[in-house]
């Protein structure tokens, strides 16, 4: 990207986005908390990253061609960043997506062109069945023909958009971090900025998850229904590699909600509640590093994205 704006299409907008230190939420006695703020994405989510490195990387292999159908199944982010992107390149998309994520969500998908398949959900909550249930859906979708399923879950292509966010990080901080802190759906936001940390010369960043407390699949091996919503999917998703992450937290939806409240209201960050989980861990992480230590996550997407859910409503 031009450092003097954009050039091209809409998809070189994707990347390059804001740092920021949080100067309210923190305490003397703690270490700095740097927030990295991917809603400045086009759709507003840092899902911008892994759908065009996933169209992208399908198109370099020969798996995608003009006038081709795309299929995914998404709880609306990943769904908005894959439309915007079809959009753009001019491929069809089906989306396979829950009355379980908000209205928003739905409706940019549907604004972007995307055609929708709703899966009912138990009483609009992520229960541990709900994911399974639109894979499999998605799955005898992409059985038609010219049809290219990009399977989230399981496409690696994604980690290559999520190294740019961790050499962005690396560059705007000047290569002095002590830890990442980050909430997973696919991981492919932690492994892909866990490759890039793990890998600099100069660096010893801890990489901590976090996940809900109400579905401790990784931490605890327990899964459970909770209202965070891109995270917490109640299965180990088969990108997470345990040689690059170093611990696992949980909070809990409502501990989540009201971190995101807060940011919104102390800091001027306007999220959603997986971002309120990753500032709640990093956080209890900077009362543990203290003072002199920088710890980094993300504002993974946009309180727009949540006006109508119990974040905000």
């Amino acid at each position: 990207m031009a450092s003097q704006g954009w050039l091209g299409d809409a998809l070189s907008a994707i990347g390059n986005t804001p740092l920021v230190k949080l100067n309210k939420l923190t305490g003397a006695s703690d270490a700095d908390v740097y927030v990295k703020l991917e809603f400045y994405n086009p759709t507003g989510s840092y899902k911008d990253r892994m759908a065009l490195a996933m169209i992208e990387g399908a198109e370099k292999e020969g798996l995608l061609r003009p006038g081709d159908t795309v299929v995914e199944y998404t709880g609306g982010s990943t769904g908005s960043s894959l439309a915007f992107v079809c959009a753009v390149k001019g491929y069809k998309l089906r989306v396979v997506t829950s009355d379980a994520f908000s209205d928003e969500k739905i409706n940019t998908m549907k604004a972007f062109g995307a055609d929708l398949t709703i899966v009912p959900s138990e009483g609009g909550k992520t229960t541990p069945d709900l994911i399974p249930r639109m894979m499999k859906i998605a799955e005898e979708m992409g059985k038609a023909p010219r049809t290219y399923r990009t399977d989230q879950f399981h496409n690696r292509h994604m980690l290559k958009g999520y190294n740019k966010m961790g050499e962005e990080i690396l560059t705007q901080l000047g290569g002095n971090v002590d830890a990442f802190v980050a909430s997973f759906g696919t991981a492919g936001c932690s492994m892909g900025v866990a490759e890039v940390l793990k890998a600099a010369k100069d660096t010893t960043a801890a990489v901590i998850l976090v996940e809900p407390a109400e579905s401790p699949t990784v931490s605890k091996g327990l899964s459970g229904t909770h209202d965070i919503e891109g995270i917490g999917s109640g299965f180990v998703p088969p990108l997470l590699r345990k040689a690059l992450y170093d611990e696992v937290l949980t909070v809990s939806t409502e501990e989540a909600r009201a971190m995101a409240r807060r940011l919104a209201k102390e800091e001027g960050i306007f999220s959603g509640a997986s971002t309120g989980a990753n500032v709640a861990a990093s956080l209890a992480v900077a009362r543990r590093l203290g003072p002199g230590k920088r710890v980094v996550t993300v504002a993974v997407d946009s309180g727009l994205k949540y006006l109508s859910t119990e974040v905000y409503s």
